[in-house]
């Protein structure tokens, strides 16, 4: 007798293998949906991604979404303009123009917060005159020294334009418009048969306390570090450097226990402005083992491999992207990588790969 399968035989495991690749495919379908946890410490970029997210795959902003960034726009440049006089008078710095004095008291007469549709004339021009300033721009070149909005360079060049009587704010305004954010924010978004859950949660140190709702059931975590910034202090604790905090909290996350089968997409972030800073604040006085000099792609080199050294899981994979998260060409094409790298995540997870 021969020792093959009777036609019954072959039936049932044609059906069995039927049944089970229905079942993986199954399993994928629940996979579908996407929960992105976007970590990093404050204004590192979270929240830009999820506006280019909004750019990109909603169509971007209506008139009246736009409207609404207004008061936020205008709040940001004057609390700037604001954080530069008082740091010129705490680093002795004097006005070029002492005729701009009156100008600076305009400043100072302004609330926080900028409520109206309009930014006062008299604000507009204050801004307009005072950015023009030699000691003005002498200090903004020190900001390293103190806290200032990365979007203040922006808005201080655009300054007519923005305290414009039919003012209406642009993609690149929305963008660099900057709110504390505080708490959890979820956005979803859908893009091709996935659905992204995206959770932007609090950088500063007082609300990370609160990514613990956030940590079940992650699928991927899009860690962004502002690069830029390892000349600069903590917003929090002005004796601790940025990068090193940064550094610190992706150790943490990346060896966590929650999250020893999530996968981890890094974003090293403010390319731009980055690659500004390094001819002018060598990188040396704040990391001595740095041995690039002012070369942008060592310095990348440098930072990418002090992050990617932390992780102590030999099978798990750091996915890397320097990025510029106002430049939304860029962002389109990194976040389609990313798209590729969970899709193939949730194939391999689902046993389809």
């Amino acid at each position: 007798m021969g020792c093959g399968m009777s036609t019954e035989e072959k039936e049932g495991k044609a059906r069995n293998e039927e049944i089970e690749n229905q079942l993986k495919k199954d399993r994928l379908m629940q996979r579908n949906e996407i929960k992105m946890l976007l970590l990093g410490a404050g204004e590192s970029g979270k929240s830009t991604i999820l506006k280019q997210m909004k750019l990109i795959h909603e169509g971007g902003y209506s008139r009246d979404e736009r409207e609404s960034f207004k008061e936020i726009i205008f709040s940001n440049t004057v609390q700037s303009m604001r954080v530069i006089l008082e740091a010129m008078e705490s680093l002795e710095l004097p006005l070029a123009d002492q005729r701009a004095d009156y100008h600076v008291q305009t400043i100072f007469m302004q609330p926080s917060q900028i409520e109206g549709d309009r930014l006062p004339t008299e604000v507009g021009n204050a801004i307009a005159v005072l950015w023009k300033d030699a000691g003005v721009q002498s200090c903004f070149q020190r900001s390293r020294e103190y806290q200032l909005n990365d979007s203040a360079k922006y808005y201080f060049d655009s300054i007519d334009r923005i305290a414009a009587p039919d003012y209406i704010p642009n993609d690149q305004d929305v963008l660099r418009s900057r709110v504390k954010t505080t708490g959890i924010t979820e956005t979803t978004f859908i893009i091709g048969d996935l659905t992204y859950r995206m959770f932007d949660v609090g950088g500063q140190r007082s609300e990370r306390k609160k990514w613990i709702h956030c940590f079940e059931n992650v699928t991927t975590i899009l860690f962004l570090v502002a690069i830029s910034e390892y000349d600069q202090l903590l917003f929090e604790d002005e004796t601790v450097n940025r990068m090193q905090e940064a550094l610190t909290l992706f150790d943490s996350i990346c060896n966590s226990r929650w999250f020893i089968k999530t996968s981890i997409i890094l974003f090293l972030n403010k390319i731009d402005r980055f690659k500004e800073k390094l001819p002018i604040s060598p990188m040396k006085n704040y990391f001595p083992d740095y041995e690039g000099g002012s070369d942008y792609q060592a310095a990348c080199d440098y930072i990418l491999n002090r992050f990617v050294s932390l992780n102590q899981h030999e099978t798990k994979q750091i996915y890397t992207h320097f990025t510029c998260a106002t430049d939304t060409m860029q962002i389109r094409f990194v976040m389609a990588a990313v798209n590729d790298i969970i899709i193939q995540e949730n194939l391999r997870m689902c046993g389809l790969i």
